[in-house]
């Protein structure tokens, strides 16, 4: 008698795979091979058109459920802190003044997908760029630390008034309207 073929399991609870372990692998991935075939600078182009999309979308999330208008640099730093908690970033913000906001997380929502990929913190560069200069007119995002490089977790500062520390201070600006 010979044998019947096995049919897999159709669920089993001890893969780990689930719909958001499958996301970020997906982006990790797609972020690793843009890397490795166009080069770092030019994959962070290409993530930072979708962080400029995301941005605006995540905006209008929160100008339809909250009151819309603008914000005060204290409000835009809670927004940007609950946004990444939100998605499991666990961002917080550590130092708030009239001229920056300084957010700091030691995970990531990419989780390990994102190490080796630092085109990702485009994502975060561009998402924190668009929402700040629209909220406050113009900002200055500087990705100090990041897990993406290997540091033990992230530090961005948003400034928010261009003057000589925005512009002797790396990173992108953003421009309100």
């Amino acid at each position: 008698m010979s044998e019947q073929p096995s049919n897999p399991p159709t669920s089993c609870s001890c893969v780990p795979l689930n719909r958001d372990l499958f996301l970020r692998t997906l982006l990790g991935e797609l972020a690793g091979t843009l890397q490795d075939v166009v080069g770092l600078d030019a994959a962070s182009g290409y993530i930072s058109v979708v962080g400029q999309r995301m941005g605006e979308q995540i905006l209008e999330m929160y100008d339809s459920e909250f009151e819309s208008g603008k914000r005060t640099p204290r409000e835009v730093g809670d927004l940007l802190a609950d946004l990444k908690q939100r998605i499991h970033g666990d961002f917080q913000v550590v130092d708030l003044d009239d001229k920056k906001i300084v957010l700091e997380s030691g995970t990531c929502p990419f989780g390990k997908m994102v190490e080796g990929r630092p085109a990702l913190c485009m994502m975060t560069s561009n998402v924190f760029g668009v929402i700040a200069s629209d909220q406050l007119g113009y900002a200055k995002v500087s990705i100090e630390k990041s897990i993406a490089r290997g540091d033990e977790g992230c530090r961005v500062v948003v400034r928010h008034e261009r003057n000589s520390d925005a512009r002797a201070a790396g990173g992108r600006e953003y421009f309100g309207v």
